[in-house]
């Protein structure tokens, strides 16, 4: 029986929260649209509903019923593929963050039997409660990576294949200061379960213990997510629009869907890690997740909104010889202030 309520529960989870990413996504569109206008002394999308508000819906179902051009590439099927995989990809790794804290009672009582929800944390709020969910969360959210390299591969377009070499440089050289800023938290915590991280949070924050780690995470989240000032694999003035150049109607809509899923991520991971993800107090857990990662979402619209992009080189430079010491050196001094401390 409990088999039987752990797949109910988790079906029942994964539908929701699948709902409620994919609406967070599409309205990320419109916000990060209308925050843009708002900055720029313009008005943004006003037309469609109140205040622009069905724009998200207009924008959907314009790119179901555009034409998708296929391209008599070499490689249809890897053409084809890409934006799925990046998508998925990009989808997968919220299954691991917890949203909120308990959202059902310790027993419930299902076809006459009694069935404890505590079991694989069935009552709380999260899909896959897994001990190593850190590292399934940088693992699988690094395989967009491949979709972007398949589809600006595949397209058989130079400018295409610039992007497609771009993001892998990129990813090669963020990836790794992205991993070694959290590492501070994990030691701090003493675990690799999201659940644990938040909870060793219950009295503060670990931004407090973890500044230099939190900024260092957030400038490799900016060049993981390829968004200003990094976003040098579709920069229009020299790639067009860079590993999308040759993708149409829904396909192109998947790779937009799977960059602000990927915003809405990393966002969210950063809350868990750095900002006690669900704690708070008065208002219910679930709030308070998605009120922090709406103010980090927010920030990667102002950053757009402010910076300048930055020159490949310097792109380089920055993440071999400024980010990656720095991010040692937190390690370090983690580790150090935990001896002492102990």
């Amino acid at each position: 029986m409990d088999w039987i309520a752990l797949v109910i529960v988790t079906g029942i989870k994964t539908l929701f929260l699948l709902l409620v990413f994919l609406t967070a996504v599409a309205y990320a569109t419109l916000m990060e649209r209308k925050v843009l206008g708002f900055m720029q002394l313009r008005l943004g999308p006003n037309r469609v509903g109140p205040w622009g508000l069905l724009q998200p819906v207009a924008d959907g179902v314009k790119l179901l019923f555009k034409e998708d051009i296929a391209l008599p590439v070499s490689e249809p099927k890897l053409y084809a593929v890409a934006p799925a995989v990046t998508a998925v990809a990009a989808l997968s790794p919220f299954l691991a963050i917890p949203f909120a804290d308990r959202i059902a009672p310790d027993v419930v009582t299902f076809l006459g039997s009694t069935v404890d929800l505590t079991r694989f944390s069935m009552n709380r709020g999260v899909v896959a409660d897994i001990p190593g969910s850190v590292l399934f969360i940088l693992a699988v959210s690094s395989l967009s990576t491949y979709g972007v390299v398949l589809g600006g591969w595949a397209s058989d377009n130079r400018y295409s294949l610039l992007g497609a070499v771009r993001v892998t440089a990129q990813m090669i050289s963020y990836e790794l200061a992205l991993g070694m800023a959290v590492i501070g938290v994990l030691m701090v915590a003493g675990s690799m379960r999201m659940t644990e991280i938040v909870e060793a949070q219950a009295r503060l924050p670990f931004i407090v213990y973890q500044p230099l780690g939190f900024v260092l995470y957030m400038i490799a989240a900016f060049a993981e997510t390829c968004r200003t000032p990094f976003d040098l694999i579709e920069c229009e003035n020299e790639l067009v629009a860079g590993y999308h150049t040759e993708y149409s109607s829904m396909r192109f809509g998947l790779f937009q869907l799977a960059e602000y899923a990927h915003i809405i991520t990393v966002s969210g991971v950063a809350v868990t890690l750095f900002w006690g993800g669900w704690q708070g107090p008065w208002l219910p857990s679930g709030l308070w997740f998605a009120l922090k990662t709406f103010a980090l979402v927010f920030f990667f619209i102002w950053v757009r909104a402010t910076f300048p992009r930055v020159r490949f080189d310097q792109l380089m430079h920055f993440g071999w010889k400024v980010l990656l010491p720095l991010s040692l050196g937190n390690i370090i001094l983690t580790g150090c202030f935990l001896m002492l401390w102990r």
